[in-house]
């Protein structure tokens, strides 16, 4: 008896023995290996440079001047239209985290043809005897200096939609009014009269709205809105009795497309050396 559960127990080893050694260590693959674990880093920071162009759509506020001189009344132009033009600009910023950049804009507002006319009669015009309409041409230059904060929404893709304002200074430069006045009845003009024209710096403040586009790591495309509105000044001096006039400010709607170039080394990818573990393989 003894002998018989000597030999069971035998044969149980030598099986357990043999099961154990058909367990095999995993092979591990050479390219599970080298397969790090990727993680992204944050969003690339650092100074930029933007450039811009567009289109200004303009809206004057209107405009006045003084009858018969500086010491007499004044009145306002009975109309006022101020065309539309181009825009160029640039600009450097800071990208400061993924979320917030700002930057210094300069942009040049090319020129403007100003279309107005008033109505009047005799001395207290100051420019036709009877009752007359005048027609006054002018030109207008505009240089806007900015500081901006952009807001960016989060990136779909490619695209990071982006909200900012904007606050500064514009330069408005008139170029001479001329002044042609002509009487009601058709009875004939007066001579062209030329006021000339004023310079100075407004308050300026602008909005903005808009999206930028990935085209490479460094290099982002900018499509957007801006508004833009232009306190009032001066706009034509005295002559022939009439002047001096003055602009009322005006508001610009801005079309705009651009880019801008980051510096520095773009965001890149980490790595981590650890393998993940891998299962038994039973042969």
């Amino acid at each position: 008896m003894r002998r018989t559960l000597s030999g069971a127990f035998a044969l149980m080893l030598a099986a357990g023995a043999s099961q154990a050694a058909d367990v095999a260590q995993p092979e591990m693959d050479p390219m599970l290996m080298n397969a790090p674990e990727v993680t992204v880093q944050e969003a690339a920071t650092g100074w930029y440079l933007r450039g811009d162009v567009g289109y200004a759509f303009k809206d004057l506020k209107g405009a006045d001047f003084y009858q018969g001189g500086s010491s007499a009344s004044k009145a306002d132009f009975s109309s006022t239209d101020l065309k539309d033009s181009f825009l160029l600009g640039a600009g450097v910023g800071y990208q400061i985290n993924s979320m917030l950049r700002t930057d210094l804009t300069f942009d040049y507002l090319t020129k403007s043809k100003f279309e107005g006319s008033t109505k009047g009669s005799g001395a207290a015009f100051g420019a036709c005897v009877g009752p007359c309409t005048s027609s006054d041409i002018a030109h207008m230059r505009a240089y806007s200096l900015l500081a901006n904060a952009y807001v960016d929404l989060g990136t779909f893709g490619y695209v990071t939609p982006y909200v900012g304002g904007g606050l500064g200074g514009t330069y408005v430069k008139w170029d001479k009014l001329r002044n042609t006045s002509c009487a009601d009845d058709g009875s004939g003009c007066d001579s062209t009269v030329e006021h000339g024209g004023k310079g100075s710096w407004r308050f300026t403040y602008a909005l903005m709205a808009g999206a930028t586009i990935d085209v490479t790591c460094n290099l982002k495309a900018d499509v957007g809105y801006r508004y833009r509105h232009v306190e009032g000044g001066d706009m034509f001096g005295f002559a022939s009795n009439g002047g001096p006039g003055s602009d009322k400010g005006f508001d610009v709607h801005e079309a705009r497309v651009g880019a801008r170039y980051l510096f520095g080394s773009c965001a890149q990818p980490t790595v981590q050396d650890e393998v993940p573990p891998q299962p038994l393989i039973y042969k």
